[in-house]
């Protein structure tokens, strides 16, 4: 679709210049009235700025979409035109972001593109599972379904994710206050005792306390520098494939943690793979969309091994299985499932049933996590205490034993 460099008036009487992409010339000079800008001139030529404002590099809050597809698939079921209904929803939409995106799906759809097409154009918003299960409820004909569902299976995924994200806000205080303490009387505390202590009472304790409070008053600059660096080399190192499988085998093997993050990604496979299938996507095409949506490596690379099996006509279930990833009651029910060709509604049950279960442990783990860490904070202080404390004490009783 050609792209089109513009000059317009507002109705305040200032100049607006700007980009479209449109159908024709008359297209343009359509959405320029319907935006109440005067066009001076219209040339075909110059790049789009649907990457900025077109979801190319700002997304848009999950909600936001959740609350789109919702009233889409209200408008459509109440007999609304596709065209009206995103007019509607433009109006409707608070988000500059999403009306720009919005009023670009609405251009290409005006000009003959599907919807499914329209929004894989804006990735960053519609994500290219949505799109695909999109297309599969416009080929079928129950687009407003799908729709629905999307607004019930993203607004689950936004729910776990969320509850996953708040139960951490608590660890990640502790650890930051706590850090922030122990630096505190390293730096101002520890060695105002210096004075009033004498070398030859100090205990091993003692002596790395006044070691580490000297290192960090000494070179406070480097430790800064040292952690904004490890903080950039930790998340350098996570963009390269070799990292990804590292941190997808801590997500798995982790402490505590590490089976609910393991479950986390077998529901969202499950969910994803089971409303694809209802949808009517292919089972080979639900795949490869399910396993780049899991994410974990390591867990996508048992799935597309998977997805190799069913393409020579075998089971699913059975690689998965082999893993030892995917819980045995799970694979069981696939089993069945496969055998009864009910695979899409077992995959959603499934996930159903397991996000409470993991939401359960969720609260538990961060139960566990709490205590562990105020421990370790409280041990960090006695320590520091202990070490100030006792050649004190043996000052003490050396003074009163003379």
């Amino acid at each position: 679709m050609p792209t089109f460099t513009y000059k317009a008036v507002g109705p305040d009487g200032k100049t607006v210049e700007g980009t479209l992409t449109a159908e024709n010339q008359q297209t343009v000079l359509r959405m320029l009235d319907e935006d109440s800008l005067f066009p001076v001139s219209v040339a075909e030529g110059g790049v789009a700025a649907r990457g900025a404002l077109g979801g190319g590099q700002k997304r848009v809050k999950l909600r936001q979409v959740i609350a789109f597809y919702s009233q889409m698939a209200d408008l459509l079921r109440a007999g609304v035109p596709m065209l009206r209904s995103l007019d509607t929803l433009i109006k409707l939409t608070t988000n500059a972001v999403l009306i720009e995106v919005l009023k670009e799906v609405r251009e290409d759809v005006a000009g003959g593109h599907t919807l499914a097409e329209s929004m894989a154009k804006h990735p960053n918003v519609f994500t290219p599972l949505h799109a695909s299960m999109i297309k599969a409820g416009e080929s079928g004909g129950f687009l407003e379904d799908v729709l629905q569902r999307l607004a019930g299976f993203a607004e689950k995924q936004d729910e776990l994710r969320s509850k996953l994200l708040g139960s951490m806000i608590y660890p990640f205080i502790l650890v930051f206050v706590g850090g922030m303490i122990v630096s505190l009387l390293m730096v101002l505390v520890v060695p105002k005792f210096r004075d009033f202590l004498k070398e030859e009472n100090f205990n091993a304790l003692t002596h790395v306390v006044f070691s580490t409070s000297d290192f960090l008053m000494k070179y406070y600059l480097l430790v800064m520098v040292g952690c904004v660096a490890a903080v950039l080399g930790v998340w350098s190192v996570r963009r390269t494939e070799w990292g990804q499988m590292a941190l997808a085998r801590f997500q798995l093997k982790a402490p505590i943690f590490g089976e609910v993050f393991t479950m986390v990604s077998i529901c969202r496979f499950c969910r994803i793979l089971g409303t694809l299938l209802h949808n009517g996507v292919p089972i080979l095409q639900s795949i490869k969309i399910s396993k780049d949506s899991a994410g974990n490596a390591i867990l996508s690379e048992v799935i597309e091994r998977a997805g190799d099996n069913v393409k020579k006509g075998e089971a699913l279930s059975k690689p998965l299985g082999d893993s030892g990833l995917f819980p045995l009651d799970i694979i069981a029910m696939m089993t069945v499932a496969e055998e009864s060709n009910t695979l899409d509604k077992m995959l959603i049950e499934v996930a159903d049933t397991n996000e409470a279960r993991t939401a359960r442990k969720i609260d538990l783990a961060v139960r566990l996590v709490e205590p562990i860490l105020l421990i370790c904070i409280a041990v960090l202080v006695l320590c520091i205490a202990l070490a100030l404390l006792l050649p004190i004490l043996t000052m003490s009783s050396t003074g009163l034993g003379v």
